[in-house]
């Protein structure tokens, strides 16, 4: 799928043999094309910035290049021989080096023994520890680092043992080396030693695939910029010759020239004279920069962004679920600090997370069972919710929001992804809250529940609630909000309100250079 009217760009090949070249690779899953026919070429000594949303089908070309997923159709050559690694351990023999999101180290294992583990050299039927300290020394040293290496990693920050993934990566002689989101627990020092470290590297000949939602960042270390949408090659270009808005506008799939104004909803704001919440220089180390913020009853505040800008991060500390390292938060004027979920729910927050599955319904239970949670949670295990009440609550709410089901006893795994999503806004519902904290809640569903979503939140903010919304549709986000706000790379960098919203305003702030 290419943006309106755009044919995809891509960079005449050098005369030399490119590193990696993959060519039509072609990945399905049940029900899923999560690669159509991708092409994607590393060149010796460069970083090559793979960009892309949720679903763009960035990990699954990581995981194909790496072993973890076969592919069906198309070919990899790395330094011109056509490989198909089945494992991370083959792809890494065959010289692919990977350092995942999730660094996946022992801590409570040496420096020195995390970088050689699985690879341990041996003498005289034991381990050679004094090689292996002298291999970690060399790795360590490669990257410009003097750690002592029999130190244990829980030890270290989080950046060195970023740092200390990366020289395992290197421990075996790997010309390509892929990063995946490298930054997202460092703050902008550290990640600038990760650059010192990576143009050293890009120095020395190696070939860097650096995966990351950080603008700033792909600016800043990137030659080249691949961009993936749905499972498919929007183009790749020279970071150089790319202005931010243009890349913003592939990655989303909207043409900037063809976005036009839409107005705010035509709901009447039935606004308090003071906001429900405020809060001030709010900020997470790693997470979300020093945030402002303010949210009154009646209306819906919008947080958009890219994913990765830190709209998730905000809405975790808002209710408890992450502690901030700074600022302040206040409920009708009266500072709070919420030390859980729980204390959030006591005031009349409720959330209803990005990953329905993994972290909102539980799919083993009954609709009636998921939808009295939240209501039984805030009274406390002494003050049982009876079972009539139960069946009433769900029956109301079944009707209310139209969700799909045979009865209220069904197991709610076996409704469609709208409805379950509907079980979990009535799930707070029921609860009665005041300010209601919607993460991506029409993400995966079709047209028709996504309407009666939007139609329920214009509803619920005219009777006076309050809804912190965050959308990745550009239009659903202009279209339902009052107010948004605008986040880059974990920070604040405009808010727009009344006629100042619209697509255009959004994408130049997420665009705007720092």
């Amino acid at each position: 799928m290419e943006a309106a009217g755009v044919e995809p760009r891509r960079e005449p090949l050098p005369q030399s043999p490119p590193l990696l070249e993959a060519r039509g690779v072609t990945k399905r899953f049940p029900g899923v094309q999560a690669l159509a026919g991708v092409d994607f070429t590393v060149r010796r000594g460069e970083v090559h910035a793979l960009m892309g949303e949720n679903g763009a089908g960035k990990s699954t070309l990581i995981k194909v290049l790496t072993g973890v997923h076969p592919f069906e159709q198309g070919e990899i050559r790395l330094e011109g021989r056509r490989i198909a690694p089945r494992s991370p351990r083959e792809a890494q023999a065959l010289g692919i080096s990977t350092v995942y999101q999730e660094v996946s180290l022992i801590p409570f294992l040496s420096i020195a023994e995390n970088i050689c583990l699985g690879r341990q050299p041996r003498r005289l039927g034991g381990i050679n520890w004094a090689e292996i300290h002298r291999r970690a020394g060399r790795a360590l040293a490669r990257l410009g680092l003097k750690l002592d290496v029999r130190q244990t990693l829980a030890d270290c920050s989080i950046a060195v043992q970023q740092l200390v993934a990366i020289a395992r990566a290197l421990d075996v002689a790997a010309p390509l080396l892929i990063l995946d989101e490298p930054t997202s627990s460092l703050d902008e020092q550290e990640v600038e030693e990760l650059f010192r470290v990576l143009r050293k590297l890009k120095g020395e000949g190696m070939g860097i695939v650096f995966v990351t939602h950080f603008l700033d960042q792909v600016y800043a270390i990137s030659e080249r910029i691949t961009i993936l949408r749905n499972g498919s090659l929007v183009g790749e270009f020279e970071a150089a010759s790319l202005p931010r808005l243009e890349l913003i506008s592939r990655m989303l799939g909207k043409e900037f020239a063809e976005l036009h104004f839409h107005p705010p909803p035509p709901t009447a704001r039935k606004a308090e004279s003071a906001p429900l919440l405020q809060v001030r220089q709010l900020g997470r180390k790693g997470a979300v920069e020093a945030i402002d913020l303010r949210v009154t009853g009646g209306e819906i505040v919008g947080l958009a962004g890219l994913l990765g800008s830190g709209r998730t991060e905000t809405a975790r500390l808002v209710f408890g679920l992450d502690a901030p390292n700074q600022g302040i938060m206040e409920v009708d004027g009266r500072p709070v600090v919420f030390r859980s979920p729980a204390s959030a729910i006591a005031l009349g927050f409720g959330f209803c997370p990005e990953d329905r599955k993994m972290s909102g319904i539980i799919p083993n239970l009954s609709v009636r069972e998921n939808i009295v949670l939240a209501l039984q949670a805030n009274q406390g295990w002494l003050r049982f919710v009876s079972a009539a009440k139960q069946v009433e609550l769900a029956e109301r709410f079944i009707k209310a929001l139209d969700i799909r089901t045979p009865h209220a006893e069904q197991p709610v795994r076996l409704l469609s992804g709208g409805n379950q999503q509907k079980v979990i806004l009535a799930r707070w519902l029921a609860s009665h809250p005041r300010l209601l904290i919607l993460d991506e809640p029409t993400r995966g569903i079709d047209v028709g529940a996504k309407a009666e979503i939007e139609k329920l939140m214009a509803r619920l903010t005219s009777e006076g609630m309050a809804i912190l919304f965050i959308s990745s549709d550009l239009e659903e986000m202009v279209r339902n909000s009052h107010r948004i706000a605008v986040l880059r790379d974990r920070r604040k960098v405009a808010e727009l309100e009344g006629e100042a919203i619209s697509e255009n305003a959004v994408m130049h702030a997420i665009a705007a250079a720092p």
